[in-house]
């Protein structure tokens, strides 16, 4: 097996500009990031595979401070809106603290390693990073 890069989910791509996708009801227009015989809003049984915006806004947010062994703590789980569909990720970047994190905030897509197997195949994960600029603190 060549060495390669691998995504911890199938709903994101990694490209040039990695980004997420979501199933898409092609009825009611609902997103999902799992596979859906049905919709779960409108019982359609059509999907079809869209690309989400990198940029969003923190919706909730919980600073975790108790994780599964080797997990280190604290961190920040978010909710993130990206242009209507919902996703959970974690803060990146940020210090888990009540302080620097805020619903409101505008965050952006990012990846990074979790790290490469013994052949070579590097695991990819996502999160999200505030979005640094005028506006943006």
């Amino acid at each position: 097996m060549a060495a390669g890069r691998i995504p911890l989910v199938d709903y994101l791509v990694l490209d040039e500009e990695p980004h997420l996708e979501a199933n898409e009801c092609r009825n009611c227009r609902a997103r999902f990031f799992d596979r859906r015989n049905a919709c779960a809003r409108c019982s359609g049984t059509d999907f079809c595979r869209v690309p989400l915006t990198r940029e969003g806004e923190v919706r909730a947010f919980t600073i975790v401070s108790m994780a599964a062994p080797g997990v280190p703590v604290p961190f920040v789980s978010a909710i993130v809106d990206c242009d209507g569909t919902s996703v959970r990720g974690n803060l990146l970047g940020v210090e888990p603290s009540p302080e620097h994190v805020r619903t409101g905030m505008k965050v952006q897509l990012t990846t990074y390693s979790m790290g490469t197997d013994r052949l070579g195949v590097e695991g990819i994960g996502y999160g999200f990073e505030p979005i640094a600029g005028p506006g943006h603190p």
